[in-house]
């Protein structure tokens, strides 16, 4: 699986294209109800939130494509989920599926991104640990991998947070290195908007 994920973790930009094509090809029922297309421009919401956040406490490191890691990160959501980044993009994913007006491909979506990702994060904790030791196993028993704790007064207690300058990104650095998620954001709510039309 660890093998796996490495491979995924490199191509994890072009992965998602599948699931794009899959929303703007599969054709929808002629009634759109707003409240379904309500729900999953939410959920897009949602999801680009928690990534502006996660992106605000990482910095540029979560744009890598290589093995080269940054430092310990356990502030923000963090300090929360050890995989939010991952987490927003499942929920984008779904959001879009469901303003698409196809609700049934949520499900489809979230089983095959959580092969995805689980892969790609069992490399990705492998490489932490291997390089941070007891630090990152440290972080890892306080902090758990997908389901958010919403308070965590132990990692509150124990800062052995590090960031990129000591402190998180400014917003409008976060939105500069986010800017590819939002224009994609864009684009797809275009094309959706486009294929209506058709």
């Amino acid at each position: 699986m660890t093998t796996i994920g490495g491979w995924l973790f490199r191509r994890r930009t072009i992965i998602p294209l599948p699931l794009a094509l899959a929303v703007l090809l599969t054709p929808t029922a002629a009634l759109h109800s707003p409240v379904v297309i309500g729900v999953g421009v939410a959920l897009v919401a949602l999801g680009e939130g928690i990534r502006l956040w996660g992106v605000r406490h990482i910095g540029v490191i979560s744009r890598t494509r290589s093995d080269r890691l940054g430092p310990l990160v356990a502030s923000g959501p963090f300090a929360l989920v050890r995989n939010p980044l991952y987490l927003g993009n499942a929920s984008l994913w779904v959001g879009f599926a469901v303003s698409a007006s196809l609700p049934w491909l949520a499900p489809v979506f979230m089983a095959l991104l959580a092969f995805e990702y689980h892969a790609i994060v069992r490399w990705e904790e492998r490489l932490l640990e291997e390089r941070l030791g007891d630090r990152y196993r440290a972080y890892a028993r306080q902090v758990p991998r997908w389901v958010p704790r919403l308070s965590n007064p132990e990692v509150a207690r124990n800062r052995h947070v590090e960031s990129l300058q000591g402190q998180p990104f400014s917003w409008a650095d976060t939105f500069y290195s986010e800017r590819g998620t939002l224009i994609a954001i864009a684009v797809g709510f275009l094309l959706l908007w486009a294929k209506t039309l058709l």
